[in-house]
């Protein structure tokens, strides 16, 4: 199976009630929300989100890793040198 997505559904988050929908649809059968959770869990399955990315994503994956590796690193705020003076280090007087 495809996932949600590809039976109509925006986001692809198998949620009790679009299970429940799926089920009926498939056997004509339908569950409340609190049964299909235990159907599930009888069946070993476990609550899982999928990973959060930008749809749009995909079409930029080159533009994102070069900005990753080359435009982070340079604007990244570097440690001082090691020996440079701290104004604490700083005699008084």
């Amino acid at each position: 199976m495809k996932g949600p997505e590809a039976l109509g559904y925006e986001t692809p988050l198998w949620t009790l009630w679009r299970v429940g929908h799926l089920i009926e649809q498939e056997f004509g059968v339908r569950y409340h929300p609190g049964h299909i959770w235990k159907i599930l869990r009888q069946l070993k399955w476990s609550c899982q989100r999928p990973e959060r990315r930008a749809r749009e994503r995909k079409q930029k994956e080159k533009v994102i890793q070069h900005w990753k590796k080359v435009e982070w690193p340079r604007i990244k705020k570097k440690p001082e040198k090691k020996g440079a003076r701290s104004s604490s280090s700083m005699r008084v007087g």
